[in-house]
């Protein structure tokens, strides 16, 4: 039994179909029934159960489906250290961030490019903490800013700094003249918020379970661009990152702090604590962590 066994026998599990899989292997069908059959001969029971319309896994198969999803994982990994072992100043950074670190993150970088000209770096938007831990571990990402707070053991999690949620509503909206304004005055309000999964929108309902007030909530999105588009059209309202509106001045909507505790947030640097990371990817953390000394 070797890898190149384990990789045919798991995507014919997945497409279902000796000859999609052949096709996607780009090895010949009868070359991969073989090497099934093999590998069937060796593990000492059927793995798939062939008919003329479909092909199902047996008991064994769902079994060792499930090992070699795990395996080849590692081996992927693996291979990604290996190769990462031998970059100094050359090869790849990949990085993933929230929304609202674009008022700072390319000064970092034109700083860092500036002693590591060759890195090409990729940005990747990593939004809820499903998708961070996931990033992370399938080694989608090397390092992630995030709002997200994991509490696992094979997370180092730093914290950089802590911004305020505001609240944001279009010019012509009827509290946009008041300079105080209460959560307990924003519940017959359409409310915009991120959807189940975000930091960001447990703690808006944190903060309006606080002062026994609850939004009402017409739309849930992903991105605060989203968000703004909908403020801007009049649509409702919504508490974002305050960096988030950094830039140049809207002059359609208008921005208001409310007086909360939990109005406010934590941004962490996230990577895996176990991961050997190539000196250039160990000194663009060190960059993001000096940057907030």
């Amino acid at each position: 039994m070797d890898i190149k066994q384990l990789r045919y026998f798991v995507t014919i599990s997945d497409q279902l179909s000796y000859s999609k899989a052949a096709q996607k292997l780009h090895i010949s069908q009868p070359s991969l029934s073989n090497a099934i059959k093999n590998l069937e001969r060796e593990v000492g029971s059927p793995l798939l159960e062939r008919s003329t319309r479909k092909i199902e896994l047996t008991d064994a198969g769902k079994i060792l489906y499930e090992k070699s999803i795990l395996l080849l994982s590692q081996m992927n990994i693996l291979k990604k250290e290996m190769e990462e072992v031998k970059l100094t100043g050359n090869g790849e950074l990949i990085i993933g961030m929230i929304e609202s670190v674009k008022h700072w993150i390319p000064k970092v970088i034109h700083d860092y490019q500036g002693r590591f000209p060759t890195i090409n770096i990729k940005l990747i938007e990593v939004l809820s903490g499903k998708a961070v831990k996931d990033s992370l571990r399938k080694y989608h990402t090397h390092l992630i800013i995030t709002n997200q707070y994991i509490r696992e053991d094979d997370f180092e999690s730093f914290p950089l700094y802590d911004e305020r949620l505001v609240l944001v509503m279009h010019k012509d909206h009827h509290l946009a003249q008041k300079e105080f304004i209460h959560l307990k005055e924003l519940e017959g309000d359409p409310f915009i918020i991120s959807k189940e999964g975000f930091q960001t929108r447990e703690d808006i309902l944190t903060a309006f379970k606080l002062e026994q007030a609850a939004p009402k909530i017409k739309f849930e999105i992903e991105r605060f661009e989203t968000a703004l588009s909908l403020v801007r059209e009049n649509l409702g309202i919504t508490i974002i990152p305050e960096h988030y509106l950094s830039g140049p001045k809207d002059d359609s909507i208008v921005r208001k702090i409310i007086d909360s505790k939990a109005l406010k947030r934590t941004v962490y640097l996230t990577f895996m604590k176990n991961r050997y990371l190539a000196p250039s990817v160990q000194t663009f953390l060190e960059d993001i962590r000096r940057n907030f000394a």
